[in-house]
């Protein structure tokens, strides 16, 4: 069953802006004709690799594939080669796709190379659009990070696709008027799903920067740009320049419509930064891998830092126990006790979710528990009106101590906001009394004066329980990141 076109407004075509890479750029007649041309030169192949740069070429190659009904599997260009291999070997597409001015790594010299036919050489405009696969099929399998074992491939149908795009239009009022400006990645779900794809299902248009920079920002939102997707550390050089006084920008930003924040914590001190300079809340939300997005907050909605909203439409959450028992089975929808501090791993069940992992039925049957609820592995505690306070990962941000569950992402979002910490990260390690101790990993504001432990830990005693201060303080002049922003804390214990 399908329910028309992934993308109504491409196969439509029309003179309307639809994606821009710089001075790069095609309306929706344009790249109607790039994707058709595109498609044409697949030549049936079942599944392709796409060398996800950001450029307009990986713009047009994730469309003309999914609009053939190509499976499509982005690559990190900046993977290393066992990385690339594993992900290579496990996915085997027939072919990839690349500009043609990129350099490919060994590992890929197997693979004919299609470039993505931009120019308007290609099939009349009006050929006919290719008809909608079943809904079930794989859209994208998308390769998680792979912090306990090799990545896995995650199997994300187009079900899920269009579910998620369209839930978090209902979210956001989010539609066909809308400009959005970003300089994600694209190999991930929040810059080739939500940045590239959404934009698209919806007839807007997308402005990609290529790279990140608070002018560039500046620049788009005050030339008609509405919406604006980062990660945290986007926003936190945003914040750093509105501090240091750009007016420019606080307009800009002021005058967009939303600004959207993901994949990973935005801390309490750069939205509040943001809000004061310009009068706008970051909105954040909440998804992964395996379940495109769970939660978000509403635009215009009241709104805490360090919340990441409800759930969307047609998403059910729940909190459940180290057992997998559900706090309140009665009540799946809400999820169970709204205390504030209980803390309990999210699962989730929904149209949004994959299908399995690829070649992996022992890790897909591992990921779900009965009646298709899914294992987030995150860990959460849920506010009286139901909104999500994610805690940290049940694989390295659930500490044990004392008696208590305590999750470090509340701790390092209140140290985070003492005036000698630039940033933090908490872990917990083998305390013979404790269970485990929390230590906290701290980047210094001024490295020549760096907190002492006492004063942090008198400072996180004042906001939270004191059982969740850190006993142990460790100073680093930078956190290990990934591409996405998130903090490798594996590299940190190691």
């Amino acid at each position: 069953m399908s329910n028309g076109p992934l993308f109504p407004a491409v196969a439509a075509g029309g003179s309307a802006p639809a994606v821009s890479f710089g001075a790069r750029g095609l309306d929706y007649a344009r790249l109607r004709a790039a994707v058709l041309a595109t498609a044409a030169r697949l030549g049936g192949a079942r599944r392709v690799a796409l060398w996800a740069t950001p450029t307009l070429e990986t713009a047009v190659g994730v469309v003309a594939a999914l609009a053939a009904g190509v499976t499509v599997v982005p690559l990190n260009p900046k993977s290393g080669e066992r990385e690339l291999a594993h992900v290579v070997g496990d996915s085997a597409p027939e072919l990839v796709l690349a500009a043609a001015d990129d350099e490919l790594p060994g590992v890929l010299a197997g693979l004919r190379v299609v470039t993505p036919q931009l120019s308007a050489d290609g099939p009349d405009s009006e050929a006919p659009w290719p008809a909608e696969p079943d809904d079930e099929s794989p859209a994208l399998i998308i390769y998680t990070s792979g912090t306990t074992g090799p990545p896995k491939g995650a199997i994300v149908p187009r079900r899920a696709v269009r579910t998620t795009l369209d839930a978090l239009a209902e979210a956001w009022a989010w539609t066909g008027g809308d400009v959005l400006v970003h300089a994600l990645p694209l190999f991930h779900v929040h810059g080739l799903v939500l940045g590239i794809l959404g934009p698209l299902r919806r007839g807007g248009s997308v402005r990609h920067l290529g790279r990140f920079s608070p002018e560039g920002v500046r620049d788009e939102l005050a030339n008609g740009a509405t919406m604006l997707f980062g990660v945290p550390t986007m926003y936190h050089r945003i914040a750093q320049d509105l501090d240091a006084g750009d007016a420019g920008l606080a307009k800009a930003l002021a005058g967009a419509r939303l600004l959207v924040s993901g994949s990973a914590a935005l801390a309490t001190r750069d939205q509040r930064a943001i809000e004061a300079a310009t009068g706008r809340r970051v909105v954040e939300r909440y998804g992964m891998t395996e379940t495109l997005m769970n939660t978000s907050v509403r635009p215009g909605a009241d709104h805490r830092p360090g919340t990441v909203g409800t759930p969307l439409d047609g998403v059910e959450l729940r909190l459940v126990d180290e057992a997998g028992m559900p706090f309140d089975a009665a009540d799946v929808r809400a999820g169970g006790i709204r205390d504030g501090e209980t803390v309990g791993e999210i699962q989730v069940r929904g149209a949004n979710l994959f299908s399995g992992y690829l070649n992996r039925p022992d890790a897909t049957a591992d990921a779900f528990a009965e009646d298709g609820w899914f294992r987030t592995g995150d860990m959460a505690v849920l506010d009286p009106d139901g909104a999500v306070r994610i805690v940290g990962r049940k694989s390295t941000d659930l500490i044990k101590s004392g008696g208590y569950k305590i999750g470090a992402g509340e701790i390092e979002n209140v140290l985070q906001e003492h005036p000698a910490v630039a940033e933090a990260a908490v872990t917990g390690e083998p305390d013979p009394d404790l269970g485990e101790r929390v230590v906290a990993w701290i980047v210094p504001a001024d490295p020549a004066a760096p907190p002492s432990a006492d004063e942090l830990a008198v400072h996180v005693a004042a906001h939270l329980a004191p059982h969740k201060r850190p006993r142990e303080v460790r100073h680093v002049p930078a956190l290990p990141r990934n591409d996405m922003g998130k903090v490798m804390k594996r590299a940190l214990g190691a």
